[in-house]
């Protein structure tokens, strides 16, 4: 099928553009703004595949989506396109409500007009996909049970109440106007080709330059990890499996404290690549905790698992050693990144 996806440069979504591509034959038409944290090189070899095509433009810019819409007429949205980047929320929020909310907006109208000019097998197969995140559900004690899709919104921060706008816009176009959406969330992804300013690539990169790891308070926030290919498959089986109105939570039953994360990539390295001034765990530097730290993330990804017939395949050691082994043999891309970019001294959304 030809599916319209937003952010397909990004992390997450350039996770989905390889899998659909290379594994499930679809055609991408691939909308990116091509922000900072975008990368031509995480397409690979899909970035000249005769079924990739990409769009480089704003989904803020109507005029322009809607004639993508019309020119492309695709089966199914998946929109992923977001700033994602809660430190920067917090420095700059306007941004974040433009892109997440506005941008959310836009799409939703322009595949609402789209959608009322299709007829027959077309119109019944069309889905609008909303790619969100686990951090609109809050914050979690020790002992709270994990978020589900029936868990109340609770966002904290700049970006988690620009996200948790964007879904109830989503949500309400399907129940105002029919425009059969479908809501995903998700929580902390990790892999290649992960912007170096989330906590596992930046902690990684630090470790393997011998700088300083910088752990928020006293490292104890806890995250639920989901290796990035994993998600690209959910994501997908949701477009293609899942029914309108529905929410599904996907994730991987691992939660880890950060400063357990940190000491594991420490361990890791420490084995790979050697240092000869010792265990890197000496590199760890406590700093000031951000403003408004969610304690817990964690979803219960039971319902979505039943539903779609998948599960998280990788565990989190094996999938952050290959991860880590994948940045020891990608430098070039990341100390181009961090050398024009990037100072690489703050923790990122995960942290």
């Amino acid at each position: 099928m030809k599916i319209l996806l937003t952010g397909g440069c990004g992390f997450i979504g350039s996770a989905v553009v390889r899998r659909a591509i290379r594994r499930d034959g679809h055609q991408i038409v691939n909308i990116d703004k091509m922000t900072y944290a975008a990368s031509e090189d995480a397409l690979e070899d899909t970035l000249t595949h005769q079924n990739h095509t990409l769009l480089k433009q704003d989904i803020c810019d109507g005029a322009r989506i809607r004639a993508a819409f019309a020119e492309h007429q695709p089966d199914v949205v998946m929109h992923l396109a977001a700033e994602s980047h809660v430190d920067r929320s917090i420095d700059g929020p306007a941004t974040f409500v433009h892109t997440n909310v506005t941008g959310t907006f836009v799409m939703l109208e322009a595949a609402r007009e789209y959608f009322a000019t299709l007829s027959g097998e077309k119109k019944e197969r069309f889905r609008f996909h909303h790619v969100s995140t686990d951090e609109v559900f809050g914050t979690l004690e020790d002992n709270d049970p994990p978020f589900n899709e029936h868990t109340p919104y609770d966002p904290r921060s700049p970006y988690s109440s620009s996200k948790a706008a964007s879904d109830h816009l989503a949500r309400a176009w399907m129940h105002t106007y029919g425009l059969p959406v479908i809501v995903s969330n998700t929580t902390n992804n990790y892999g290649k080709w992960q912007f170096p300013e989330k906590l596992i690539p930046l902690v990684t990169l630090n470790a393997i330059e011998e700088k300083p790891l910088p752990v928020y308070g006293m490292g104890v926030n806890i995250r639920d990890w989901l290796f990035v290919d994993d998600h690209a498959e959910a994501l997908l089986k949701v477009v293609t499996h899942g029914v309108p109105g529905k929410t599904y939570c996907i994730g991987a039953n691992q939660p880890r404290r950060n400063i357990d994360v940190v000491k594991t990539i420490c361990a890791i390295l420490d084995q790979k690549l050697p240092s000869p001034n010792g265990a890197r765990e000496r590199l760890i530097t406590y700093v000031t905790d951000r403003p408004g730290h969610d304690h817990r993330y964690e979803i219960d990804p039971t319902s979505a698992e039943t539903a779609l017939g998948w599960k998280a395949a990788h565990d989190f050691e094996r999938g952050l050693t290959a991860t880590i082994g994948w940045y020891l043999e990608n430098r070039p891309w990341w100390e181009g990144i961090r050398s024009k970019t990037y100072s690489g001294q703050r923790l990122g959304a995960a942290a």
